[in-house]
């Protein structure tokens, strides 16, 4: 027999982390099947770089070591890193973008709790802006080969051997097994004065989005909705997100559906899901308030799609993110509800 009061106690850091890690798998099970397993080695080597570098940050700060290992931040950070970054990255960048967002953008703030940015989209817009070359080359999904779109697709030995090594089998080069993202083809042939209809009719497209990559979105809405079933997240972000993305990109269509696609494509291409649930979500560099978060994320999907549209970049979660985080004191103060007792800002005595 049950009794009151019914009071639960609230999970653990690490338990949410942990949560957040689990939501993330069906995604990174889509990004395997339809990619190969290269961004299983990113996803190693980011995890090993992320808590190596925050023992020796806690160590050089006098903290203690084993609590703040354990709270599953240093993990996300690494695992979102690797999931924005080419899987076919040499383990160097992996490396150097998961000890920038870990050492720089998260303890010389002062650890979990204090950092204003998202240190995952920091290690990102680092690694874009410093190795543009290195952060261009994706891999083909699967099947592609077969229209000729790329020549050859690497085993799982061949990519542990690039990613390590460098070297390539013997007659192969990097054109020959990676490709631009849909984003970034999308704006190229715009550039040449193609129609979206043309463009759209390319290989490297599916029923929505990119070819591959609409499965991994798809993968990580089914994660993404868990964590909202949990309550580990509220609806808030992501629905202002995604809903304000769809809103603009559709108006933009209806406007001129020759030279701006349609907006469920913007959805399920690039990185709109993962930002929606797992980034821009962060409850550290996102604001407190409920409508607070609402201004917060519907900046960010103008943002992205300004930046997709217009912008230099085929993608823009992560500067939208990073833009958006500067703003969440301003968000928060002018969103702050009235205390009880107490007259808003503004009323008259």
């Amino acid at each position: 027999m049950l009794f009151s009061p019914f009071i639960s106690k609230p999970d653990s850091v690490s338990a949410i982390m942990l949560k957040v890690l689990l939501a993330l798998l069906p995604g990174i099970a889509m990004y395997v099947w339809y990619f190969g397993p290269a961004i299983l080695v990113s996803i190693t080597l980011a995890s090993i770089t992320a808590l190596s570098t925050e023992a020796a940050m806690l160590k050089l700060r006098g903290r203690p070591i084993a609590p703040f290992l354990k709270d599953n931040s240093a993990l996300l950070t690494a695992w979102l890193l690797a999931l924005s970054i080419p899987p076919l990255a040499p383990w160097w960048l992996v490396v150097v973008g998961t000890a920038f967002a870990i050492a720089i953008a998260k303890q010389l703030y002062g650890g979990l709790g204090n950092n204003p940015f998202n240190p995952a989209m920091i290690g990102y817009a680092v690694l874009i802006i410093s190795f543009p070359v290195h952060m261009t080359h994706w891999l083909a999904p699967h099947g592609l080969g077969d229209g000729g779109l790329v020549l050859a697709e690497l085993s799982y030995a061949q990519q542990l051997q690039y990613i390590f090594s460098g070297a390539l089998p013997q007659g192969l080069t990097l054109d020959a097994i990676s490709m631009a993202t849909p984003l970034d083809t999308l704006k190229t042939h715009l550039h040449l004065e193609e129609s979206v209809q043309q463009i759209l009719h390319m290989t490297i497209y599916g029923q929505i989005g990119g070819h591959g990559s609409e499965m991994v979105a798809w993968g990580f809405l089914f994660g993404g909705l868990y964590l909202l079933a949990t309550r580990i997240i509220s609806w808030h972000i992501p629905v202002a997100y995604l809903g304000t993305l769809f809103a603009i990109a559709g108006i933009f269509h209806l406007v001129d559906p020759a030279h701006y696609v349609a907006p469920l494509f913007h959805l399920f291409t690039g990185a709109a899901i993962l930002g929606a649930f797992f980034i821009l979500t962060d409850p550290v560099s996102s604001p407190t308030t409920n409508k607070g978060r609402l201004i917060f994320a519907a900046g960010a999907a103008f943002l992205t799609y300004m930046i997709r549209t217009f912008g230099g970049f085929p993608d823009g979660v992560a500067f939208a993110t990073l833009l958006m985080n500067i703003a969440v004191p301003l968000i928060v103060l002018y969103t702050q509800p009235t205390v009880f007792g107490k007259k808003a800002q503004g009323d008259k005595p």
